[in-house]
């Protein structure tokens, strides 16, 4: 049996491997974690003993196989109880990361079998964030970037964002900024300010540090619903 501690490094190196590829820095998993480096190390150490990572020297840490699986199906717990505290239980997509955190490690086959069943198998949760399958394969890469990193002038539909932070969650939420969408970029200010439009909401200006938790496609790329609510036959 492997401990709380240990499926949530596993998560965590899973989920810096997506973004930015392997092998997973020490640093990059103690800010992910807001763990010191020496206690980030130690528990690699441990989950290397159990041949759930293997590493590099001075290069960092990355998932094998058997931790790779691992880490999918926490994140498939986590997901599926964050869509149905969402849908089914009226939580708010800010309020249903910290719950899933707490409960993604208690869930049982069956319990998470009949969760899928109650949602009709959604394919992404509240934030976009795509859900394992049942058979754990792993993620594929949807395409999205970053808001921050697009100009003037492009238009784009909002894939998922970033679930770590509950006020900007609640500051998008507001701004009408969700997964579905669609987005103008209308000003990029020097000191990190980005202007955007939608349809509903007008003009709305987000901090850099907002943008770069916003991943988007083109518009000519978007062609699956992100809000569970609308996935109905996957």
């Amino acid at each position: 049996m492997l401990s709380d501690v240990m499926e949530d490094y596993l998560k965590t190196i899973y989920q810096i491997q997506t973004r930015s590829g392997p092998p997973v820095s020490t640093s990059a998993v103690a800010d992910a974690l807001e763990k010191t480096p020496a206690t980030v190390t130690s528990m690699l150490d441990k989950l290397e003993e159990r041949g759930l990572v293997a590493r590099e020297k001075y290069k960092g840490a990355e998932l094998t196989p058997e931790g790779e699986t691992v880490a999918l199906e926490v994140l498939r717990h986590h997901r599926l109880l964050e869509a149905y505290l969402a849908e089914h239980l009226d939580y708010s997509w800010s309020e249903v990361h910290d719950e899933a955190d707490a409960l993604e490690h208690h869930i049982s086959e069956e319990f998470e079998r009949r969760v899928a069943e109650a949602l009709d198998d959604p394919v992404v949760d509240p934030h976009g964030d795509p859900i394992p399958s049942a058979d754990l394969a792993p993620i594929e890469d949807d395409g999205a970037s970053a808001l921050s990193a697009h100009e003037v002038g492009d238009r784009v539909v909002v894939s998922r964002v970033s679930d770590r932070d509950r006020e900007e969650l609640e500051y998008l939420e507001d701004a009408g900024v969700t997964p579905g969408t669609e987005l103008e970029i209308v000003d990029v200010a020097p000191f990190g300010m980005l202007t955007v439009r939608t349809e509903t909401e007008g003009e709305q200006s987000l901090p850099e540090s907002v943008a770069d938790a916003i991943y988007v496609r083109p518009v000519a790329d978007a062609a699956a619903p992100t809000d569970p609510a609308e996935v109905t036959d996957a």
